[in-house]
């Protein structure tokens, strides 16, 4: 599995081609040069979920209404080490077509972050989750989390962390 990578970009800019190796642990990368005020930086962090509970809930009317809840669990890996705790808890917000607005938190060694996305079902091959907010070395973090299924309760979660 490929480690956390940083992107530096200016708002004037865009994204530039320079991308720089950094520490395999989570979160870690280099700050911006000194001097430099205007630039952000993207890191880039791939995780494996894997899930460990979910239940539906039907709160309302018999089968799918609106208010019911989907509830999962995963560990997180990165390198085949457990790595942090994800969960997930999503509710029905309508019914035709399908929409389910979800809220997670990824639980990490060196602080939390927060998730949000509206997932119409059937869900696409891919689905780019916002980042809400976070805690410890996430403070004040925005980006998105590309996830991907690899299978029945597998997960791949590429982080863009902004910075």
């Amino acid at each position: 599995m490929r480690g956390v990578q940083a992107r530096r970009f200016t708002a004037g800019l865009g994204l530039s081609a320079a991308l720089a190796a950094v520490s395999a642990t989570p979160a870690t990368s280099s700050p911006p040069a000194a001097g430099v005020h205007a630039s952000r930086y993207e890191e880039v962090m791939e995780i494996v979920g894997r899930q460990t509970e979910s239940l539906n809930l039907d709160l309302g009317q018999k089968g799918i209404s609106l208010g019911d809840q989907f509830i999962v669990a995963e560990d997180l890996y990165r390198d085949d080490k457990k790595v942090g705790d994800h969960s997930v808890l999503c509710n029905y917000v309508r019914i035709e077509p399908k929409e389910l607005q979800c809220v997670g938190t990824f639980a990490l060694p060196d602080g939390q972050m927060t998730s949000q996305a509206l997932l119409r079902l059937p869900a696409p091959s891919s689905v780019d989750v916002a980042i809400t907010g976070g805690s410890g070395a996430y403070a004040g973090v925005r980006g998105y989390i590309r996830t991907v299924p690899a299978g029945e309760t597998v997960r791949q979660f590429t982080f863009h962390i902004i910075r």
